[in-house]
């Protein structure tokens, strides 16, 4: 039996980073340009950033454990990119902790 404490965390964290990335998005970046509240970016950016950087270091190793492809680790990375992109993923790690 496998062990998925990494998934897990690479899942929660998808999550996590995808939610502060649409709020940083529609929500900071709107209320620093149109009410010139510079603080919403900066704690916002900050912490998704700090998400950001936690989600490639488990994505490395959620490759290296589930032996994804090149492709496969490009895509999940490519996803973090695009606002809701995270949430596509999701359905694929859901997929990945119900089969093993």
């Amino acid at each position: 039996m496998t062990d998925h404490s990494t998934l897990k965390w690479f899942r929660a964290t998808a999550i996590i980073e995808g939610i502060s990335y649409i709020v940083l998005v529609f929500i900071a970046m709107p209320m620093k340009y149109w009410g010139g509240m510079d603080w919403a970016v900066r704690y916002t950016g900050s912490a998704h950033g700090a998400l950001f950087v936690l989600y490639c270091i488990l994505l490395l190793m959620v490759w290296k454990q589930y032996k994804w492809t090149f492709g496969e680790a490009t895509v999940a990375f490519l996803l973090s990119l695009v606002p809701f992109g995270t949430f596509f993923l999701d359905k694929k790690l859901k997929r990945m902790l119900q089969i093993q």
